[in-house]
């Protein structure tokens, strides 16, 4: 028997701004991913969300001279209207100020110090506020962060300690008995070499600045934003009717944080005696003019710019049909335009708008879809489990171009032959399923259009720019 329910997850992001092309990619893969899974029966649970707790968060509101709350609420919704405008259906926005989740992350916290896993030391490191993470000297690149390329600070303070090192062995089995479980290759040997080189205890407090979960025992201590942030995934899942969909199947991440979900989130859990979550797979970043996307360093695409490009369709085809999903891709307005008008205007477009015209004409006649045999449904199942979308569309394409190639060869305009245009519709009604989880709103149209029961020719779906 099949496994009949599915968990995927995105990180959750930092309310700091609007959301933008990155946040975006990792999230309209969930989409994807949960679309897809809904189209082979499965209940699903898709969540996503935002990390509230963090120090850069408290900044950011302090510098527009805003309450934080108030300034998180705001932000909430700014990414609640990003996804709702790329036609992204989650099931639950998580908020790390919701209260169920304060209650869990308090719960861990408890269970892992009973265990002897938290103590009490003293944290001295450079510390870069875009990452909310500490680095040691090697790590930095002429003391600027790697990331953000920012100067990092010096810090030194009392602060309570996670035994990572603790679980360098454990890690080390699971990457070892599940070779799933990091994805793509690459990174999963990145991974295990770093977990080789030794585990560093990791400082989990900070001493309260008026924001963030207080330490249960002691209090004038906050959470440390990731040892709060990884845990949303559980505590989504204690509501009730949610339970069955511990662990996860997939966590989406973006490369730049793998290491927090490969190898502290999993000994978290280790510790807390709660099952691993079965999947972290890491993608690639979209480049601006080949640098990293990130508001911090004035490289940005929103998702209003995004979408007045070409639409949300096009937008969602592009991302994931110009780059294999785990690469980095550049970002060119100039390659979603080409993508909008030669593939799907060209050849969706041309084929939906060419049958509708010729069935409204002479109508269909049922008979043995020969065309449909000439589609690889077992190769596109394989390329979705591994995640590989562009290749997934790449197949989907190849036969669109073989529909088109036998509208030519078979000449129905002259032949009037009903049971021709019978294997173009029912093959349209499969593309158009295929195409579901990309492009879900014209896939809507053309199931709606070629399921009705007088076909007609519709609207022209891809306008060319």
């Amino acid at each position: 028997m099949t496994n009949k329910k599915f968990y995927v997850t995105t990180p959750i992001y930092y309310p700091n701004d609007i959301p933008h092309i990155g946040h975006a990619y990792t999230t309209i893969a969930a989409d994807i991913i949960t679309r897809w899974h809904k189209i082979k029966g499965k209940e699903v649970f898709f969540l996503t969300g935002t990390d509230e707790n963090a120090k850069k968060v408290f900044l950011a509101a302090e510098k527009k001279g805003k309450d934080t709350k108030k300034f998180v609420d705001e932000l909430a919704e700014d990414f609640k209207d990003a996804w709702k405008k790329l036609n992204v259906d989650y099931d639950r926005f998580f908020r790390t100020t919701d209260k169920d989740h304060v209650k869990e992350v308090v719960n861990i916290l408890n269970k892992t110090h009973k265990k002897g896993d938290i103590y009490k030391g003293v944290y001295e490191g450079y510390y870069c506020v875009g990452c909310e993470a500490y680095y040691t000297e090697k790590d930095l690149e002429n003391g600027y962060c790697p990331i953000h390329k920012t100067k990092t600070e010096l810090m030194k303070e009392e602060s309570y300690f996670f035994k990572l090192s603790k679980f360098q062995k454990k890690l080390l089995e699971l990457y070892e008995k599940n070779p799933e479980f990091i994805s793509p290759k690459s990174k999963r040997h990145e991974i295990i070499n770093r977990v080789k080189e030794g585990l560093r205890d990791l400082s989990i407090s900070r001493k309260d600045y008026g924001w963030g979960i207080k330490i249960p025992f002691d209090k004038s201590h906050v959470v440390y934003v990731w040892y709060d942030a990884l845990t949303n995934y559980y505590t989504a899942t204690r509501k009730k009717g949610k339970e069955k969909f511990w662990p996860t199947d997939v966590h989406l991440v973006g490369k730049d944080i793998l290491w927090f979900h490969a190898v502290i989130w999993p000994a978290m859990l280790m510790s807390a005696g709660i099952k691993i979550p079965k999947k972290i797979f890491a993608h690639g970043w979209w480049t601006f003019n080949k640098e990293k996307i990130s508001k911090s360093r004035g490289k940005v695409i929103n998702i209003d710019e995004l979408i007045s490009i070409a639409g949300v369709d096009s937008a969602r085809y592009f991302l994931f049909r110009a780059t294999p999903f785990g690469d980095d891709g550049d970002f060119s307005e100039k390659t979603l335009i080409d993508r909008h008008n030669n593939e799907l205007a060209d050849k969706l477009g041309n084929l939906v708008s060419r049958v509708s015209t010729l069935v409204e004409k002479y109508d269909v006649e049922k008979t043995e879809n020969k065309l449909l045999k000439k589609l690889n449904l077992k190769k596109i199942e394989k390329l979705f489990k591994n995640y590989e979308f562009d290749k997934v569309l790449n197949e989907i394409f190849s036969f669109i171009d073989i529909c088109n190639e036998y509208i030519q060869n078979k000449k129905p305009w002259e032949t009037k032959d009903k049971k021709i245009l019978y294997e173009l519709k029912e093959s349209i009604l499969k593309i158009s399923e295929l195409l579901w989880p990309f492009i879900p709103e014209t896939s809507e149209k053309i199931t709606k259009q070629f399921n009705a029961k007088k076909i007609k020719k519709g609207e022209i779906l891809f306008k060319k720019i």
